[in-house]
């Protein structure tokens, strides 16, 4: 389809049309993903339709991208079901009021963020992070939902790990409910071939709510959502959502569970800023709409503050709804208001009919959504790019299905850092030589080096990482210097960026010992931060300006400038002084 123009323009009847039928279109599958991703987090489904509501709304009204659509996410949910994993089953207003406490320290920490504009630093954090916390988030979603898509009622503790409660749960003795099987196989095949008919047609996405609706009246027709005379029905159902919109409520806050949620916290709060900038920019690629980051981020904290004090399951931005939103053809961020406003709708008109929805049902969608999150192709192509694109895959993945996926997170950015800042310190040095046909290159094993000038081409981070290897650069040099009696280094510049103070020192005391020993040290392609820095620093009070060949102040190339000015200079004995410089660098 042909992606929507970003240049502002009036707001009139055909694009309130488009938002519209996207905001329907989105709506529709909001409703199942609510309250499937409230039971994949353990909690309550009203609290996942809560979020579908005024996350959604709140978001939408503050955020940059317009197309984005937030709310309860699969990975989120995951991530919040491992965080109240302290709790047992049977402490469901404990565990909830811990998870809405938990959205507004998401929020917080979300809005620190945006005050302080650091949004910058999830580029540090690697795809091949993100593509190992979704598989294991994928596996966990699965494992997570195999007792309900069979009928067994879960065993063990929340303290105890989600692959030992699964298999105390299928070990118990208990015999799987066939009608339960029935319900969840039934509605996977319904999903997988409406999505099939759904793409070839280019219809409505509305096969996830379809399958819901479908096979919530097959259960009801045969009596399997009906409660007996003993109260329980044959299988497992949502559970009774009132037909309520969310309501301010002041979360009960306990130091211990502060402590215990700060990681998940922070897990979820970069997790879903990942996602939401993620999802917004890869539409923007399309629509070519600017989009203001920090501005997003704060919509993002925004959106979950408010969450933890209306009874809201914590979200992010959807990749799911944020697609239909857009392939639906919204136009601006009033759909996401919209759909909102339409989801509130449906919960206070049909919420009384979600006690009739099958858990198997749900817990089948959820079977097919964790197959739909892991982007087969993508990871198999990281996996066979570099050895350490798959470590960090295997090492993320590994450590979510041991560890929760809060800590794999951690593990996973820390590993990026750990792994960006050897690559960013790394300072690449190469000699350079002026050859007989006056072109300047890297100088080969097989050339022979000048008598009268050494030139070297440095690029890198002049940072403090980088400082080792500035100063071995800068002790080879001086060493040739010195065993070739030549009086004349020229440094070219041109590719070393943000310098700090270390890089400074270091530069600043070879040039003065270069200078002691006889050395006239000429530098060129200077950036204007590098120049800036020397004149704040002093560095002119004793640093002949005629040696500074600043980037771009030349007719030509600033190096072959200071070679020029060298050579007319200093008495040169090979026969290429007397052509025009060119060179190859």
């Amino acid at each position: 389809m042909k992606a929507p123009s970003a240049v502002s323009r009036p707001y009139t009847i055909a694009i309130f049309r488009r938002d519209l039928v996207a905001a329907l279109t989105v709506a529709a599958i909001s409703l199942p993903q609510g309250m499937a991703y409230a039971l994949l987090a353990g909690v309550d489904p009203r609290y996942g339709l809560y979020s579908a509501i005024l996350v959604t709304l709140v978001a939408s009204i503050f955020g940059s991208s317009s197309h984005l659509i937030n709310g309860p996410t699969s990975a989120i949910s995951l991530v919040v079901f491992s965080a109240l994993a302290m709790f047992d089953p049977d402490q469901r207003v404990e565990a909830a009021e811990a998870m809405f406490m938990l959205g507004a320290m998401v929020g917080a920490i979300q809005i620190f963020i945006a005050v302080f504009r650091l949004g910058d630093l999830t580029r540090y954090i690697s795809e091949s992070v993100i593509l190992g916390f979704m598989a294991a988030a994928a596996a966990l979603l699965a494992i997570g939902q195999i007792s309900n898509a069979i009928g067994l009622k879960d065993k063990g503790t929340g303290t105890q790990h989600v692959l030992y409660r699964l298999w105390l749960t299928v070990t118990s003795g208990d015999a799987a409910n066939p009608k339960a099987i029935v319900a969840s196989v039934t509605a996977l095949v319904l999903a997988v071939l409406l999505r099939k008919i759904v793409r070839r047609y280019s219809l409505p996405q509305f096969d996830m709510l379809t399958v819901l609706i479908a096979v919530a009246l097959g259960a009801y027709a045969a009596g399997w959502t009906v409660p007996g005379l003993d109260g329980k029905t044959a299988i497992g159902v949502a559970g009774t959502v009132p037909s309520s919109l969310p309501t301010p409520h002041i979360p009960t806050v306990q130091l211990k569970w502060a402590w215990d949620l700060t990681t998940d916290a922070f897990a979820i709060a970069f997790l879903g800023l990942l996602e939401a900038l993620a999802i917004a920019k890869a539409i923007a690629n399309q629509t070519r709409q600017p989009l203001d980051y920090n501005r997003q981020i704060l919509a993002e904290g925004l959106a979950n503050l408010a969450g933890g004090f209306f009874q809201c399951l914590p979200g992010s931005g959807s990749l799911s709804r944020s697609a239909i939103n857009f392939q639906a053809g919204a136009m601006t961020r009033f759909s996401g208001i919209l759909t909102a406003l339409l989801v509130a709708v449906a919960v206070l008109a049909l919420a009384p009919l979600a006690r009739f929805v099958p858990k198997p049902a749900l817990a089948a969608l959820l079977l097919l959504t964790a197959a739909r999150l892991v982007d087969f192709k993508r990871l198999s192509y990281t996996l066979r790019a570099s050895r350490m694109d798959a470590g960090v895959v295997i090492a993320t993945g590994l450590s979510a299905i041991a560890f929760g996926l809060d800590i794999s997170i951690l593990i996973g950015v820390a590993m990026s850092i750990i792994l960006f800042v050897p690559r960013a310190a790394k300072l690449n040095v190469t000699e350079l030589i002026v050859d007989d046909e006056a072109i300047v290159r890297a100088k080969q094993p097989s050339d022979s080096r000048s008598n009268d000038m050494l030139i070297y081409d440095l690029e890198g981070e002049l940072f403090f990482g980088a400082a080792p290897e500035l100063e071995n650069a800068f002790h080879s040099i001086r060493r040739q210097a010195d065993a070739n009696q030549i009086k004349v280094v020229l440094l070219r510049l041109k590719r070393v960026r943000n310098p700090d103070v270390v890089s400074l020192e270091l530069i600043e005391h070879f040039i003065k010992t270069s200078q002691n020993a006889g050395i006239e040290v000429w530098l060129a392609g200077l950036r204007p931060d590098l120049l800036a820095a020397f004149r704040r620093l002093a560095f002119f009070d004793w640093l002949p300006e005629q040696r500074l060949f600043p980037h771009g102040t030349h007719d030509y190339s600033a190096t072959l400038s200071a070679i020029a000015a060298i050579r007319a200079r200093f008495v040169v004995r090979d026969t290429s002084a007397r052509k025009q410089l060119y060179y190859v660098v």
